[in-house]
């Protein structure tokens, strides 16, 4: 029997509540102050180092812009693939928990 990764999931399901957090700020977008206290009520444990990681993926993969603006806030908007994903109309590639459609 295989053990479950709960670091990766945590990870995931993050990655899957800061596009869902993006999206719903649109088309303004957030600080990760905002971003943070959504991540924290369902992580309470959740930091900001743990949200900067994840971000900076997100922003890797292209779904995300990040703005880390010299106050060393950083802001960050869905890109036009970021905002498909969120809403289910393009496939979503592993490293985000982006439960089945089901409707």
């Amino acid at each position: 029997m295989q053990a479950i990764d709960h670091p990766r999931l945590r990870r995931e399901a993050l990655r899957w509540l800061i596009l869902l957090t993006l999206n719903n700020a649109r088309p303004v977008g957030a600080f990760e102050l905002l971003v943070l206290s959504v991540a924290q009520s369902e992580y309470p444990d959740a930091t900001a180092l743990e949200l900067r990681r994840e971000l900076d993926y997100l922003h890797g993969r292209e779904l995300v812009h990040v703005d880390k603006q010299p106050s060393g806030k950083w802001f960050s908007e869905l890109t036009r693939h970021g905002v498909d994903v969120a809403e289910y109309t393009v496939a979503c590639e592993p490293g985000i928990a982006r439960p089945a459609k089901y409707w």
